[in-house]
């Protein structure tokens, strides 16, 4: 199927009665290094994908494959698609919330699930988790998981255009505290940990560290290739030649 709107959902298959897990990037690029990681332990397969030409104009190769820069990959074993980001989508988040939305729609998930870093207010050397939902029965199990409920806070992003737009089906979010601004894999460890839990995935936990610093150096890589890059299409702009 394909939603012709200035940003593209593209599917080649539907699932049914799923749960769908979304990470875009944000502070500390939790849910990116979560998303990634879960879709390499699930052996999730790429299945569509959201696109626009108002992303940046770069794409990633793993394995000798292209990696689109918003991945929709199927678990199926599990029932799980993950909208998984690779790239920034800052002025992109009301239509990619749209088109979330309506990949929930079609698919008649059964929740959306939302992964989020938030700025570190406590000092702790341990990582604080907190939850919302529109759903008392999730809030339950979230809270029967040791998810603290989130009582006060700012919510933005394409999670935050989420939380305003969807209303009949089941949202909720994950939040996770992120001690830096740079990729924070301890905190996407418990982040982990925690979909583990709650979804009954049975994640090996003993190579997670690891895998989660391989995710961190190639997006130290792609940020640094993103900053080059940008630092060179403005050099090219700002030099003119005179004579």
């Amino acid at each position: 199927m394909e939603i012709k709107k200035s940003v593209r959902l593209e599917l080649k298959k539907i699932p049914k009665k799923c749960t769908i897990i979304e990470g875009f990037p944000g502070f500390g690029f939790v849910s990116t290094i979560a998303t990634s990681y879960l879709a390499e332990h699930l052996n999730a397969k790429p299945i569509g994908d959201v696109f626009s030409k108002k992303l940046n104009a770069l794409v990633a190769i793993h394995e000798g494959k292209i990696i689109d820069p918003i991945d929709i990959l199927y678990d199926e074993k599990h029932n799980i698609i993950i909208v998984q980001a690779s790239t920034l989508v800052n002025g992109l988040e009301w239509d990619i919330a749209e088109s979330i939305t309506e990949l929930a729609k079609v698919t008649e998930a059964k929740e959306i699930l939302s992964i989020e870093g938030v700025m570190s207010t406590t000092g702790k050397a341990e990582p604080g988790l907190f939850y919302y939902t529109n759903n008392e029965k999730i809030a339950q199990r979230l809270s029967d998981i040791n998810i603290n409920k989130l009582e006060e806070g700012i919510i933005i992003g394409v999670t935050g255009a989420l939380l305003m737009r969807v209303r009949k089906i089941p949202i909720s979010c994950i939040f996770v505290e992120s001690h830096a601004n740079i990729p924070d894999n301890k905190a996407a460890a418990e982040v982990i940990k925690k979909l583990d839990d709650y979804l009954g995935l049975n994640i090996d936990y003993k190579p997670l560290l690891e895998k989660a610093k391989k995710v961190e150096t190639k997006l130290k890589q792609l940020l640094r290739s993103m900053t080059a890059a940008k630092n060179g299409k403005k050099m090219k702009e700002d030099f003119q030649y005179t004579g």
